[in-house]
C-alpha cells in the first residue's frame, strides 16, 4: 500500500467534498461568493433550465433561490473518483424550495443528481464541469402546523439573518 497516495485520494476527497457544500450552503444561504467559490473560474455548468459559466450560473440561481421564501439542499451519497489531479463525481441531491404560486405557498421539492468533473489547479480542487439532472419532483401544499405550534423554534434564515452566518450567540447570564 503506498500511503502517501492514499493520503492524497484522502485530502482530494475531502477538498471536493468541501467544493460541494459551499456551493449548498452558499445557495441556502443567499451566499453568492461562497457558492462562487465551488467553481474554476473557465467552469461550465449545465442546470437544464440555464447553462453557461459560473459567474452567469451563480447569477441565475442566486435570483432564483431569492425569489423562494425559503429553501434547504441536502446532500446525499456522493461518488467521487479521483485520478490524479482530476476526478468526477455522482452527488445526489435533495433540495426543498418554499414558493410562491398563484399567491398561496407551495413547496417544490426536487431530487436529483449532480454529475462532476473536478480539478486540482494550483492546489485547488474545484468544479470544472458539472450538469444537474432531476430524478423526480413534485409541488405540494405546506404542512407547517408543527412549526406554528412551536414559535422558540430556532428557525433559518437567508445571509447574516441565518444564526449559521452570523453566530450572534446571546451573552451568558452574569451570576
Amino acid at each position: 500500500m503506498d500511503i502517501e497516495a492514499e493520503l492524497r485520494d484522502l485530502a482530494a476527497r475531502r477538498d471536493i467534498q468541501q467544493a460541494v457544500m459551499d456551493y449548498m450552503r452558499g445557495q441556502d444561504r443567499l451566499l453568492p461568493d461562497v457558492q462562487r467559490r465551488a467553481f474554476h473560474d473557465d467552469a461550465f455548468v449545465d442546470a437544464g433550465l440555464f447553462s453557461g459559466g459560473p459567474d452567469a450560473y451563480v447569477a441565475f440561481a442566486q435570483t432564483f433561490l431569492s425569489a423562494c421564501k425559503a429553501s434547504q439542499h441536502l446532500v446525499g451519497q456522493m461518488d467521487i473518483r479521483v485520478e490524479g489531479d482530476t476526478a468526477t463525481g455522482e452527488v445526489y441531491f435533495l433540495a426543498w424550495h418554499r414558493i410562491v404560486e398563484d399567491g398561496e405557498d407551495k413547496d417544490l421539492i426536487v431530487a436529483g443528481r449532480y454529475v462532476d468533473e473536478y480539478e486540482n489547479r494550483a492546489g485547488a480542487w474545484k468544479i470544472a464541469r458539472r450538469r444537474e439532472i432531476v430524478d423526480w419532483a413534485r409541488t405540494d401544499a405546506p404542512a407547517d402546523d408543527f412549526l406554528r405550534g412551536q414559535p422558540s423554534l430556532h428557525r433559518g434564515g437567508r445571509g447574516t439573518a441565518d444564526f449559521g452566518v452570523s453566530r450572534d450567540w446571546p451573552l451568558p447570564p452574569r451570576t
